[in-house]
């Protein structure tokens, strides 16, 4: 195995032995298991690189089985204005934890383009948390094969933008129902955000009275809570 050059995300850090770390990334290439060896002691060039909540540079080397050794790891981006806000800090957490924990189960590359875009808008305090909390759950479930259908209700009939719905846990999508809280406007919302980049949905003006309908729904479907 040769040494490999990549972005990474850090999912979590452990305390190794008196002075090293092992630690999970999150790379363009999937998950990535490696030993920081010296991190914690005062004068380490590899602690910036590693830390929470940014995205680095980083080489991994080869090591012993599955679990690489940190080469060098140089920090890109720090995402500090999320240490300003302390719900936003409490969901960085949740998908740092919610991502680490699927990626055991389903290592797609995708999960880093998830992270960083969740990240990165976390970042810009003015993106509602709502619609970062919408987009990234209905991608967290997607990428897991439990797309939420916004084309068709449960019954397989196509879902019309006269009727409103609601959402039903047990049958994992949308019920027709004369008075649903889901109209057409959070419809197009949903469908927005489980097809485009972050970046585009945060630029759809009008979204503010379905974004915390459009988040619960997202949640709820993502079976979290």
């Amino acid at each position: 195995m040769k040494p490999e050059r990549t972005e990474a995300i850090v999912l979590r850090r452990t305390d190794y032995g008196d002075f090293d770390r092992i630690v999970q990334f999150m790379t363009p290439n999937g998950k990535r298991s490696a030993m920081a060896k010296g991190v914690r002691k005062p004068k380490s060039r590899l602690a910036g690189g590693i830390e929470l909540l940014s995205l680095s540079d980083v080489v991994l080397r080869p090591g012993k089985g599955e679990l690489g050794i940190v080469g060098s790891a140089r920090m890109k981006m720090f995402y500090g204005h999320i240490l300003e806000d302390y719900d936003r800090l409490m969901f960085a957490y949740e998908a740092l934890k919610l991502i680490d924990r699927a990626s055991q189960t389903v290592d797609e590359p995708e999960w880093f383009e998830v992270l960083e875009q969740t990240l990165a808008h976390l970042d810009e305090l003015k993106v509602p948390l709502a619609l970062i909390k919408a987009w990234f759950y209905l991608n967290y479930a997607k990428l897991l094969g439990e797309e939420l259908s916004l084309w068709r209700d449960t019954s397989g009939e196509k879902i019309e933008a006269k009727k409103t719905y609601r959402y039903d846990n047990g049958e994992k999508g949308l019920v027709e129902t004369p008075k649903g809280e889901i109209t057409s406007s959070h419809i197009k919302l949903l469908r927005v955000m489980n097809e485009k980049p972050l970046r585009v949905a945060k630029q759809i003006g009008g979204v503010q009275p379905y974004l915390a309908e459009c988040a619960s729904l997202a949640i709820q479907h993502a079976s979290l809570y």
